[in-house]
C-alpha cells in the first residue's frame, strides 16, 4: 500500500484522471495552499488532492447580506465541514497536478501594492490543474492553514473485457451526444475524435455525461475499468432513451442545491 500526505481541496464536483480542472481560488485557506505549491520546483509536479463533498459547503459560510469584505472573518481550514472533516467527504478522490498557478490582483489590492505593500496585490489565483491518480482517504488533518490528508493511491486495473466494453460505450456515447445536441438545439461536430484506450474512455465519458455528483462518484470508485464501463453503458442507454422522450434536458444538479435569492 502506497500512502502519501497531500493538501486537500474539497469541491462540489468529481475530478477524474486525465481531466482538466480550472479553479478560481479566493479563500484564505486555499490561497495559502497555492502559495505553498508555488514554492515547489516549477519543473516538477505540484500535487494536491481533490475530493467531492458529500455533506458540507465548498465555500465557507459567511454573514447574511453584503458585509464589508474587509470585515469578513477568516475561514479556518475545516470551515463548512463536520467536526471530523472525513465525515463530509466521499472516500475516493483524485490527485490534481497544478500546471498553472497565476496570481490575480484586484484594483484595490494593486493600489496597496503601489503604496509599499507588494504582498497585498494578490487576492486570489487562477489555477489550471489536471487529474492524475485516484486515491482513498485514510485521514484528514486540520491543524494547519488548510486541510491535509493521508491518502492511499489506487491502481487502475483493466478488468475483464474492458476493450470490448469501451467500444460499446463509445457507440452509446455517440448516440447520447446526438440526442443531447438535439435536445439543446445544437449541432454535433462530426469530426470529433474520441480515444480508444479503455481507461481513458471510461473517465472521459464519466466526466462528459450529465449525471448527479453521486453517480459520478460511484464511477470514480469503480474497482476496475471494465466495471466502470459496464455501468456507463447502462447509464448512457437509459439517458439516451430519456432525452429522446423529453422536450428539454433537466439540470440534475439544480434539484440538489438551495435556491439563491441573488
Amino acid at each position: 500500500m502506497t500512502t502519501t500526505r497531500l493538501p486537500l481541496f474539497p469541491l462540489n464536483t468529481v475530478l477524474f484522471p486525465g481531466l482538466v480542472l480550472p479553479l478560481n481560488v479566493f479563500e484564505a485557506r486555499y490561497r495559502a495552499l497555492m502559495r505553498d505549491l508555488l514554492d515547489l520546483p516549477e519543473d516538477g509536479p505540484r500535487p494536491f488532492g481533490v475530493v467531492a463533498i458529500r455533506d458540507g459547503h465548498e465555500v465557507a459560510p459567511s454573514a447574511v447580506g453584503l458585509p464589508d469584505p474587509t470585515e469578513l472573518p477568516e475561514a479556518g481550514p475545516a470551515a463548512g465541514f463536520a467536526a471530523d472533516p472525513m465525515e463530509s467527504f466521499h472516500p475516493v478522490g483524485c490527485i490534481a497536478d497544478a500546471s498553472t498557478i497565476r496570481p490575480r490582483a484586484s484594483s484595490a489590492a494593486a493600489v496597496l501594492a503601489e503604496e509599499g505593500e507588494p504582498g497585498a496585490a494578490v487576492d486570489g489565483y487562477e489555477v489550471l490543474a489536471t487529474g492524475t491518480t485516484r486515491f482513498r482517504l485514510l485521514s484528514v488533518e486540520s491543524g494547519g492553514p488548510y486541510l491535509t490528508a493521508e491518502v492511499e493511491t489506487l491502481p487502475e486495473e483493466p478488468g475483464e473485457g474492458a476493450g470490448a466494453l469501451a467500444s460499446g460505450v463509445l457507440r452509446a456515447f455517440r448516440g447520447y451526444q446526438k440526442e443531447l445536441a438535439g435536445a439543446n438545439e445544437r449541432t454535433l461536430a462530426s469530426d470529433q475524435e474520441l480515444p480508444d484506450d479503455p481507461s481513458v474512455v471510461s473517465y472521459l465519458v464519466a466526466a462528459a455525461t450529465v449525471m448527479y455528483t453521486a453517480d459520478k462518484q460511484r464511477l470514480l470508485q469503480a474497482r476496475d475499468t471494465a466495471t466502470r464501463l459496464a455501468e456507463e453503458l447502462k447509464i448512457l442507454r437509459r439517458e439516451t432513451t430519456l432525452i429522446s422522450r423529453l422536450p428539454s434536458v433537466p439540470g440534475a444538479e439544480y434539484t440538489l442545491r438551495p435556491t439563491s435569492l441573488n
